[in-house]
């Protein structure tokens, strides 16, 4: 059994956790990589993230898949999940968020590597998709392709 001690600064696991306001008031968390000495790559899939447009307010829709190497540390996933969705009501263009997230995340884990992909639903008839990758994909890391086909409307 894994030492406890190890997650006792852990705040949002385990009990219930008001969604934050914005991305700045969200809280990620972090715990030690039981296998740090291995390279390995690790996923979260969002495919139903919202935010809003910082003009109009209307909502946009992404499907946005994280792929990273961890070294001494992996994202906890509850707080993950309650970044992402604090960004339902927050108002910023597509680039923005997606390449904000992948920041975030580079500085709270100081990943080997670290990939975003966002894949926004259209508006005004325009899908865009946003990347943002801290380096070249690690030599003997297995990183699958994301798997989100191009956006091809009714053809």
């Amino acid at each position: 059994m894994a030492n406890q001690d190890i997650y006792a600064n852990l705040t949002q696991l385990g009990g219930k956790t008001e969604l934050p306001n914005s991305p700045e008031e969200a809280v990620l968390e972090k715990v030690p990589n039981p296998q740090a000495g291995t390279d390995y790559a690790v996923r979260f899939t969002a495919p139903e993230f919202t935010s809003l447009c910082p003009l109009t307010a209307q909502p946009d829709f992404a499907h946005i898949v994280i792929d990273y190497v961890p070294g001494d540390w992996l994202v906890e996933s509850k707080s993950l999940k309650l970044y992402l969705g604090s960004f339902r009501n927050h108002g910023a263009f597509h680039e923005d968020c997606s390449v904000s997230i992948g920041k975030r995340l580079v500085e709270l884990l100081a990943p080997k590597w670290l990939r975003v992909g966002a894949y926004w639903y259209p508006r005004g008839g325009i899908p865009i998709d946003v990347f943002y990758q801290t380096g070249p994909e690690l030599p003997g890391v297995w990183i699958p392709d994301q798997g989100v086909p191009t956006y091809r409307g009714r053809g």
